[in-house]
């Protein structure tokens, strides 16, 4: 099951505005984990190596989050980053352009039940909200597949 992204909104955001979706599922494992929040952009436009939010080609009422490897053709060709969860154009092949909803910006990661103690506050606040730039060298390895 590709990973998906639950929008705080109706999903018809306006080009260029900006919504909050929650992350479920392991496709994005190490950059994105079940329960991640995104502040993603719609409309921005998409490079290869971006995490995008896009409509599932054969089900189009679910949204999935993946990164853009590369283009081909009118579309995109999308990879998650845990090759071992599945979904993604290896399965579905090139995803049109016009599936493609929006650019991921940042993530912010809920503070954990286990991360009560000193240092585990530590260590969440040092990696609780982050930009989700682009990683070319990922981007590399995956279309390498």
């Amino acid at each position: 099951m590709p990973e998906a992204a639950q929008g705080t909104g109706n999903g018809r955001a306006a080009r260029g505005r900006f919504q909050v979706v929650e992350v479920t599922g392991p496709s994005m494992v190490p950059t994105l984990y079940h329960g991640d929040w995104l502040l993603v952009q719609h409309g921005a436009p998409v490079r290869p190596g971006d995490v995008v939010i896009l409509r599932h080609p054969f089900q189009q009422d679910l949204l999935v989050v993946k990164r853009a490897a590369e283009r081909r053709g009118s579309g995109w060709w999308v990879l998650g980053d845990n090759s071992f969860a599945g979904g993604d154009s290896t399965d579905y092949g090139t995803v049109p352009e016009e599936l493609v909803l929006a650019r991921v910006r940042a993530r912010y990661r809920p503070l954990r039940k286990d991360q009560r103690s000193v240092f585990g506050l530590l260590g969440w606040a040092v990696t609780a909200l982050r930009p989700v730039s682009t990683d070319r060298s990922v981007s590399r390895r995956l279309r390498a597949r």
